[in-house]
């Protein structure tokens, strides 16, 4: 790794004239130790036209790697070339594995529950009993039993119009949790307008060729946090309570300082704890570091084939 490499977070999820903010982080390998360089809000009233303030900042810091958390390819079905015969019949590669993968689940679940009706039963109902001491991520989603939430996720199928490989991936590794934390499952463009989209692609027309472009999600980075125990179950939880958030937040950065050598000014700091959207810069900056010290989960081939450069951080 070069001396001195860096590399930043932008998050810009929300509307049109929502504020978002960058942050970067400067690695000095002399020391050990990580900085955050710069964290810069970009604000409705800036003179500036908001995007060219995006490559003006890139260029300012000679940013050499960038991680997004909005998607950074389309479905397979944007780019297919192909005499479609549909959906259901569709002969892409990627699409033909997802699909054999989640059929395999399926049926080895439904064997299961044949084979031994009442042990299946008590075991997923011991499963799902909400129990504090038990670790979040004791088991991915494809692990059986399943749960009946993500069955029922992969009886809606995977749609190449409008999922990406890498769903089906996060789906398997998170998508339990996912739900019982955040509320929410994850589809590339399920929390993604239109508007967004159409600048994201004018954006990217314009950032330098050589700049090295990533995607991940804040809730991924925050479970890997977790399972690194650099976050805390209840914390997790504090972070979506309005009365709660800013002291979680405070607690949960503290804790990355120490634990990750890193050193934040206090005027950052107080900027992190205060305002989610420079959070959730924050966290994808610090998937970045797992690109820069190659300390990043595995994903398979077909994953990633459509280009999106999704990672996962690993922090342990």
């Amino acid at each position: 790794m070069n001396p001195n490499a860096n590399v930043a977070g932008l998050s810009l999820g929300g509307g049109r004239r929502e504020n978002f903010f960058f942050c970067l982080l400067e690695h000095y390998p002399d020391r050990g130790r990580w900085f955050l360089k710069s964290l810069h809000q970009v604000k409705d009233e800036e003179i500036q036209d908001r995007d060219e303030i995006i490559t003006a900042w890139i260029a300012q810091y000679g940013l050499q790697k960038l991680i997004v958390d909005f998607p950074l390819s389309r479905p397979l079905c944007d780019n297919c070339q192909l005499k479609c015969p549909g959906a259901n019949a569709c002969p892409q590669t990627a699409v033909k594995e997802v699909r054999r993968e989640m059929d395999d689940l399926l049926e080895t679940d439904a064997r299961m529950e044949k084979e031994n009706p009442k042990k299946y039963e008590q075991t997923r109902l011991a499963a799902e009993e909400m129990d504090w001491a038990k670790d979040l991520l004791h088991k991915t989603a494809d692990q059986h039993i399943l749960s009946r939430s993500f069955k029922r996720k992969l009886r809606k199928g995977f749609v190449p119009y409008w999922h990406r490989p890498i769903d089906f991936w996060i789906w398997k590794n998170y998508y339990d949790q996912l739900l019982s934390v955040f509320k929410t499952s994850y589809d590339s463009y399920g929390h993604v307008s239109v508007m967004l989209l159409a600048r994201l692609k004018y954006l990217l027309r314009h950032l330098p060729t050589n700049l090295d472009l990533h995607e991940s999600s804040i809730q991924i980075v925050l479970l890997e946090l977790y399972r690194a125990k650099l976050v805390g179950k209840f914390q997790l939880l504090q972070l979506f309570d309005l009365d709660l958030q800013s002291m979680a937040r405070e607690t949960l950065i503290r804790g990355i300082e120490e634990k990750l050598q890193l050193f934040i000014y206090d005027n950052d700091f107080e900027m992190l704890v205060k305002n989610p959207k420079a959070f959730d810069s924050f966290l994808l900056a610090l998937a970045g570091q797992g690109v820069l010290m190659n300390k990043l989960r595995s994903i398979p081939e077909w994953g990633n084939s459509d280009g999106g450069n999704f990672i996962v951080p690993d922090f342990k």
